[in-house]
């Protein structure tokens, strides 16, 4: 058997008191009924996300947020099996999503791996218990399948640099206090060697905010400005010039295993047979036949994720696979939520609280949700010329052929290890 292949599914000893003792302590400190309630529904997002600061710091003083971090950070210096184990079981018992997962997730890892020690013990300490949110200033609208092409400007001053752009999609933007900024300090260069990492505060002068109404009728995207932001030369992260490569270290968090949307796919397809078996949709053999096909594809997302596990378990990079688990959930998740409008029939185009809809609207909510579950963490066109040039080996097109609708380059770079397309698309949005 291949050994890059083989899935362990198996917890240690320490994996399953790790499971016990987080159980023990969401009976204990969740704010509704373990496994049942969900959260309230707030009157906007910025009491949505005053309810997730209040939350996460709840977390962080058990020492439940970024577990595999070091100790000395607040986390448990744990591994990423561990830290399956915690999100699966966060996700199962229906607790709030992470507020400041992109300072969490994103952010800290790549600090830790590129941030000089004194940005370490500036930015750290803050990311886990959401005392300060953070950004991803990544995507433009120029370029955000090809982030390559980022032409936000850094120009180097006696400060440091001066910020100059436009960035997009960007998650939360207005509840931030600092951005990681991929900016193109040496304009000369070749578009991969010319980009630094920046970390900018939020609330400096020349920084603007304008939130971007979505599909469900809510913000918690945004377009933000930055018209001649002084960003001070200490908040460099890695070398000059080699933003390309830090940006490639952030992203290689972002695809791979995803415990949360795994349970809570899970979740969505065990509440979708209950609705099928109340409202008979079992008596139509077609729905039939597509609610057992929906069920299947969870469960085989569920191997995806427990193979990538096991491979990284051993030691092993994510590797261009990620891209494989983010199509295949993408789509997985949008048929699934098809399937959940066809079920509801003549109560699908109904909204919010209508007393005919069988379930305030969650279900329709999350349909116009997943329609961009294709775009964020890289668009599947772009995902599928990783799988293309990098799994199979197929070669790279030819200069002057055709792009996919959208993109404004090849996807791949060679001799990079990440692709020229690798940005979030929504900057780090939220997962449902």
């Amino acid at each position: 058997m291949c050994n890059a292949c083989a899935v362990d599914l198996r917890l240690s000893g320490e994996q399953e008191r790790l499971r016990e003792e987080l159980n023990a302590w969401l009976h204990e400190e969740l704010p509704w009924e373990y496994g049942s309630g969900l959260p309230p529904r707030f009157s906007d997002l910025a009491s949505e996300v005053a309810f997730g600061r209040e939350w996460q710091a709840r977390l962080a003083a058990g020492r439940w947020v970024g577990v595999t971090w070091p100790e000395s950070y607040g986390g448990r210096g744990l591994g990423p099996a561990d830290n399956f184990v915690v999100q699966e079981e966060l996700a199962r018992a229906r607790a709030p999503e992470l507020v400041g997962r992109i300072g969490v997730n994103l952010v800290g890892p790549t600090l830790l791996a590129h941030g000089t020690p004194s940005q370490r013990d500036r930015w750290l300490t803050g990311i886990l218990p959401a005392t300060s949110l953070w950004c991803q200033l990544f995507s433009e609208p120029d370029a955000g399948s090809d982030l390559a092409s980022a032409r936000t400007v850094a120009e180097p001053v006696p400060e440091g640099f001066r910020l100059s752009g436009r960035k997009v999609w960007t998650s939360y933007a207005q509840f931030a206090d600092w951005g990681l900024c991929l900016a193109r300090t040496d304009p000369e260069a070749p578009r991969h060697r010319g980009l630094s990492m920046l970390v900018v505060d939020m609330h400096a002068p020349g920084v603007e905010v304008r939130p971007l109404t979505q599909m469900t009728g809510e913000a918690e995207f945004n377009e933000v400005l930055l018209d001649g932001v002084v960003v001070p030369a200490e908040n460099l992260v890695g070398a000059l010039g080699e933003g390309w490569r830090v940006a490639g270290s952030t992203l290689s968090h972002e695809r791979g295993v995803n415990p949360r949307q795994l349970v809570i796919h899970m979740q969505h397809a065990e509440e979708l047979l209950r609705l099928a078996e109340r409202d008979g949709a079992f008596a139509n053999r077609r729905l039939a036949r597509r609610l057992a096909q929906a069920y299947s594809e969870v469960k085989l997302f569920q191997l995806l994720n427990w193979r990538t596990l096991s491979r990284i378990e051993r030691g092993a990079e994510p590797g261009p696979e990620g891209s494989v688990s983010k199509i295949y959930w993408s789509e997985m998740s949008q048929r699934l939520h098809t399937l959940a409008m066809d079920i509801l029939g003549p109560a699908a185009p109904l909204w919010a609280d209508a007393a005919s809809n069988p379930s305030g609207g969650t279900w329709q909510r999350s349909w116009l949700y997943y329609q961009a579950a294709s775009i964020f963490a890289g668009t599947n066109e772009i995902q599928r010329n990783v799988v293309a040039e990098r799994v199979l080996g197929l070669p790279r097109e030819p200069s002057g052929s055709p792009r996919f609708p959208g993109t404004s380059a090849p996807a791949a770079t060679a001799g990079t290890g990440i692709t020229g397309a690798v940005t979030t698309g929504t900057e780090g949005g939220r997962v449902q």
